[in-house]
């Protein structure tokens, strides 16, 4: 068996009320919660996936202003390998309601409410991510080089 490792992107949106955007959505037939996230597409850059990401799963328009590290995950369900490379964003506007399939609701949770929901976080990136950005932890865009970028 080939080892296809899945590259995806996530944002972390924090609001001035210090609260984090945060999608409920359906994956491997249980409702879970993750931040916007999602796969890298063929041809594009991974800061421009962050922002199709956010902006399919919850209807606002983000713009990534640092990058907060790239993490490994190996899903237990199934055994896949996934690098995600998250970043932290700010919300610039809500521009639709309509949300990409799969997507039940985008909700803004407090650290003690997305903490709460335990087990029906997607995976512990989840945590780990908004944590790693409330310790300050903040890299400039640049260091993601890739051709076509700006």
């Amino acid at each position: 068996m080939t080892w296809k490792p899945h590259a995806t992107v996530a944002v972390i949106v924090e609001d001035t009320r210090g609260r984090y955007l945060l999608v409920e959505e359906h994956s491997e037939g249980k409702v879970v919660f993750n931040q916007p996230a999602g796969h890298i597409e063929e041809g594009e850059t991974v800061i421009d996936a962050a922002r199709r990401e956010a902006l399919e799963e919850t209807g606002w328009e983000v713009e990534p202003h640092a990058f907060l590290g790239m993490y490994r995950y190996i899903a237990p369900a199934n055994g896949r390998t996934y690098f995600r490379f998250c970043f932290a964003a700010t919300a610039l506007k809500q521009v639709s309601e309509q949300l990409d399939e799969g997507i039940i609701a985008a909700h803004w949770l407090t650290l003690e409410q997305i903490r709460d929901l335990g087990d029906r976080l997607r995976s512990p990136m989840v945590l780990d991510c908004i944590l790693d950005y409330r310790k300050g932890r903040r890299f400039p865009l640049e260091v993601i080089v890739e051709p076509g970028a700006p």
